[in-house]
């Protein structure tokens, strides 16, 4: 009996106690990367409750008591009061770390997920056991992503929050008009999209360049380039508005596709560079003038359509991801 203790003893010590797998070793490996998620997105959302709470309460009676406020600001009005500039500063702190998020995602994913263990041999040494090249990217992938998701979603609901509530205030900013690209990802869904396609590629970059910090800056340029293209299309991805005036140029439309000017036969025609000389705008037979435009309505379709174009680049970049690794270790990806 004693015998039979004594040997059991050991096999029962030995067995691994804890998570264990694929993922649960990601998880380790790259805590550093999770832990400072975990903190941009409390000090991002933690912000913007604050802006929604003491400090937006904070800068509205200040604002009010400087004969800030609309219709008719009054002499002793001051935008740059102690309030109303930590207001101001918080909100875009909050902000530009959720617009950062898409290149922090793109260099890290390029840089140490996946170029740091190509360089290091780290993952082809995870290929050799019982892990495939295939299992190895899919959980590269889906484990941050798992990640992304929620932590965007929740700062994207606390600028919500905090721009529905402090709607006349935000009014003051000029630079924070809802169709601004700075501020349009922040309230929709298209804020989850980006890090998403960050994430790919970064993880394409690290597959081509196998090497940290070259993957690193080409994850960077990469996605600079594919946002910028992709931003540049939104005014087109759905049916503008449009609106003619006779007298003033129409301002406060809100997103602006196209703007000029109007002849007397309804015809479009280009801006007249007049600078106020009499008669210029009769000269060319010039009667009104034109803008199409998206008014705020139209915020949610912008959103979802650019979303889904956005994902559809996603998944394409994850799919030649996967052809590319499969050329990379000759395995059936």
């Amino acid at each position: 009996m004693t015998t039979a203790l004594t040997v059991e003893a050991p096999v029962t010590a030995a067995r691994s106690r804890g998570p264990r797998g694929l993922l649960w070793a990601m998880l380790r490996l790259h805590r550093s990367a999770l832990w400072f998620w975990l903190m941009l997105v409390a000090v991002s959302a933690g912000a913007l409750l604050w802006a929604y709470g003491p400090g937006g309460d904070s800068a509205w009676a200040e604002f009010r008591a400087e004969g800030c406020a609309e219709p008719s600001p009054g002499w002793a009005c001051d935008y740059s009061s102690p309030a109303y500039s930590r207001y101001s500063t918080v909100i875009s702190v909050g902000a530009d770390l959720l617009n950062l998020v898409p290149l922090l995602t793109a260099a890290w994913a390029g840089a140490a997920l996946i170029g740091r263990e190509l360089e290091s041999g780290t993952a082809r040494l995870a290929w050799t056991q019982s892990v495939s090249p295939a299992r190895w990217l899919a959980a590269k992938l889906a484990v941050p992503a798992a990640l992304l998701v929620p932590g965007t979603l929740a700062v994207t609901l606390a600028h919500r929050l905090m721009s529905s509530s402090d709607d006349e205030l935000l009014h003051t900013y000029p630079w924070y008009e809802w169709h601004i690209d700075s501020v349009f990802p922040l309230n929709g869904t298209i804020a989850t999209a980006y890090p998403l396609l960050g994430l790919a590629v970064g993880a394409l970059a690290g597959l081509l360049v196998r090497r940290a910090l070259p993957a690193l800056g080409t994850a960077v340029l990469g996605l600079a380039i594919l946002m910028s293209s992709l931003k540049s299309l939104r005014p087109n991805l759905w049916p503008a508005e449009t609106v003619t005036t006779k007298g003033d140029f129409p301002e406060g439309v809100g997103m602006v596709v196209d703007q000029g000017a109007l002849t007397s036969t309804g015809a479009r025609a280009p801006m007249p560079d007049c600078a106020g000389e009499p008669g210029c705008l009769a000269a060319h037979d010039l009667t009104g003038y034109y803008s199409d435009h998206h008014p705020s309505s139209h915020f949610w379709p912008l959103q979802l359509v650019e979303t889904g174009v956005v994902l559809a680049v996603t998944a394409l970049v994850v799919l030649i991801a996967f052809r590319l690794l499969k050329r990379l270790t000759g395995a059936a990806v």
